[in-house]
């Protein structure tokens, strides 16, 4: 994901960093070749053969921005939602961590410590199940070496986590350094954790239905490839100009609401769940006061830059 500063208008003209416009280059050049077709046959050719004239896209085009509203709302609440429960994500785990150093006495610092860089290891593991992508780099200097055996043979590795973090607190309680409330605080987080798990799991594994996004995005490509030849006997020469307009809005739209649709990608557009990972290890560093502990990356703690790539 990519986060800037917010840009001079003029300058906002020019961002091409992070907006959709470079994927859609080929099309729109597919376009401008339609237009100059359309220019050259109604000019050349003596019986023009195809002379739609505006008013069938200015209907088809009033339907079809409604249902674009309609499909990047839904993308956009599926974004959302995901940002909404990795946000969670961050609370809870914080105040899992303030729990385990706040309520535990005596307390055993290396043991807690080995807590809280599972807590940091279980937001790496979410973030690498949800991208499919492989979790053991991230996972092998944050996890004990029998729970990293452990995640590394399970298939869900931040349920496999959770479960760890789940009996440390029975050890704990056992050995009398959490009392009851403390225990049922702490396993009312846990659950809150695994609350966040099965929602994010829910996002990425069901899509918006295919068909309803085929629909859209047939209606789209043929709306815009057969503009040029609706606009040439108003517009005259400046059709390029006007089908480009059109076809731009119209299909950075569909692409932007293809993009957030799935707010777990890699897409530039997406969360930048790396980044949050980072920000929850910096407060768990900051929490802990201990230099041994397995803290987050310097670039957690650097002041805010001009934009974040996930």
């Amino acid at each position: 994901m990519i986060i800037r500063p917010k840009l001079h208008w003029f300058r906002l003209l020019f961002v091409w960093r992070g907006s959709v416009l470079p994927q859609l280059l080929p099309r729109l050049g597919l376009i401008f070749a339609l237009s100059v077709a359309a220019i050259f046959m109604h000019d050349h050719m003596r019986h023009y053969p195809i002379g739609l004239g505006t008013p069938p896209f200015a209907l088809v085009g009033i339907a079809l921005a409604v249902f674009l509203g309609f499909r990047n709302s839904a993308s956009y609440d599926r974004w959302w939602e995901g940002r909404k429960l990795w946000g969670s994500l961050l609370i809870t785990a914080r105040s899992l961590a303030r729990q385990a150093l706040a309520l535990q006495h005596p307390r055993d610092t290396e043991a807690t410590r080995r807590f809280l860089a599972a807590i940091g290891g279980f937001a790496h593991a979410l973030r690498h199940q949800l991208r499919g992508t492989d979790a053991s780099a991230d996972l092998a200097p944050r996890l004990p070496p029998e729970l990293l055996a452990r995640v590394d043979a399970a298939q869900y590795k931040p349920a496999t986590i959770l479960l760890w973090l789940g009996e440390w607190i029975a050890e704990r309680k056992r050995e009398a350094s959490l009392d009851g409330y403390a225990v049922l605080a702490m396993d009312h987080n846990l659950n809150a954790l695994s609350v966040v798990v099965g929602g994010c799991e829910r996002l990425a594994s069901t899509p918006l239905p295919f068909s309803y996004s085929v629909m859209i995005h047939r209606t789209i490509y043929v709306f815009c490839f057969l503009l040029p030849f609706g606009l040439v006997d108003g517009a005259g020469v400046l059709t390029p100009l006007f089908a480009l307009l059109v076809a731009y809005a119209f299909m950075a739209l569909e692409a932007i609401a293809a993009q957030i649709e799935d707010p777990f990608g890699l897409e530039e557009n997406d969360l930048a769940l790396s980044a949050i990972c980072a920000t929850l290890e910096a407060a768990l560093h900051d929490m802990a006061a201990d230099p041994g502990f397995a803290s987050a990356p310097p670039a957690a703690r650097e002041p805010s830059r001009m934009f974040i790539v996930d």
